[in-house]
């Protein structure tokens, strides 16, 4: 199976704000004291410049405009409710926040087929927000298609019981452990795996000073070393500046990029560019309105299609 995709859905917002819901346990958001319109106009800014720079190198983007009447502040990230894979199949995921659960819409479905892509199931574990379970899409899974296994930092979104059933649903091995991060001298479980880590085809960029316990630890760094992966630690000063939120895509002539946003790529040092520049481009935007209200960075703005295309 590939490990990284040409074709990409990304939500453009049209209220975007903090989602007073999601900050209670992502320690990543802050407010700006500014107007609701402004700020939005802000994101949509920041928004379409990515979307600009990644079809100028050629990723096949899919941009669907949220709904106002929906009131969806998160709707920017929605690699959180759903994920699709090469099988044809669709996962769909139960959500933390009451107000996000609202993200999921079918009619985006229709719009992929419209595209040519081909749906053959949705697996629909929803029914998890009537026990209080959770488990955020690729937010929390970390999947290495090719070499069939799902890495989760366990939270409170990010169910372990609920974990192992899709590993078992999509025939993929679990890596469970735990990632945290210092919040007012506690440390306290980080709300979704792909801040602290990214998966790439030949490397990962990882935060492993969160992984605290040392066997966890050592499981976690033997498995990229069994697939032949390069270790690319950051700190936990750079996973804040969202280092670890990022996302390796395809773009034109078999081209691949890691895209991130301009405040993470600040934040890298010149060794850590060279070795992600050994394996890709790194693609960089502005993205601080939606970083500090939003708790979340590039990788979660896009959501990977692997579907099948109909050929007609």
């Amino acid at each position: 199976m590939k490990q990284i995709t040409n074709s990409i859905l990304m939500i453009r917002p049209v209220n975007f704000r903090m989602n007073e819901e999601t900050a209670v346990n992502n320690y990543f958001q802050k407010s700006i004291d500014e107007e609701q319109e402004a700020i939005t106009l802000k994101a949509q800014k920041e928004f379409d410049a990515l979307v600009n720079k990644l079809r100028k190198v050629g990723v096949d983007l899919i941009v669907v405009d949220d709904k106002l009447e929906n009131d969806t502040p998160d709707s920017i990230f929605p690699n959180n409710w759903v994920s699709f894979h090469e099988n044809g199949n669709i996962g769909l995921y139960p959500m933390f926040a009451e107000n996000r659960r609202r993200e999921r819409r079918e009619d985006i479905f229709v719009t992929l087929e419209e595209k040519g892509f081909g749906i053959n199931n949705i697996v629909d574990y929803t029914a998890g927000e009537a026990e209080s379970v959770f488990l955020e899409g690729t937010g929390v899974l970390l999947l290495d298609r090719t070499n069939e296994k799902a890495y989760c930092a366990l939270s409170e979104r990010a169910d372990e019981a609920l974990f192992i059933e899709f590993c078992e649903d999509f025939e993929y091995m679990p890596i469970v452990f735990n990632a945290k991060q210092t919040v007012n001298g506690e440390r306290k479980a980080i709300y979704h795996t792909n801040v602290m880590m990214c998966l790439a085809e030949e490397f990962v960029v990882i935060c492993l000073d969160t992984i605290d316990d040392a066997k966890e630890r050592k499981k976690v760094i033997a498995s990229f070393k069994q697939d032949k992966k390069e270790i690319i630690a950051i700190t936990e000063a750079q996973m804040h500046q969202f280092a670890g939120n990022m996302l390796q895509v395809q773009g034109a002539f078999d081209k691949k990029y890691l895209v991130m946003s301009a405040t993470a790529h600040k934040s890298l040092t010149a060794q850590q560019i060279e070795a992600i520049e050994k394996h890709c481009e790194i693609l960089s935007s502005d993205l601080e309105t939606i970083e500090t209200l939003g708790g979340g960075s590039a990788r979660c703005m896009m959501a990977e299609i692997f579907l099948p295309k109909n050929i007609n």
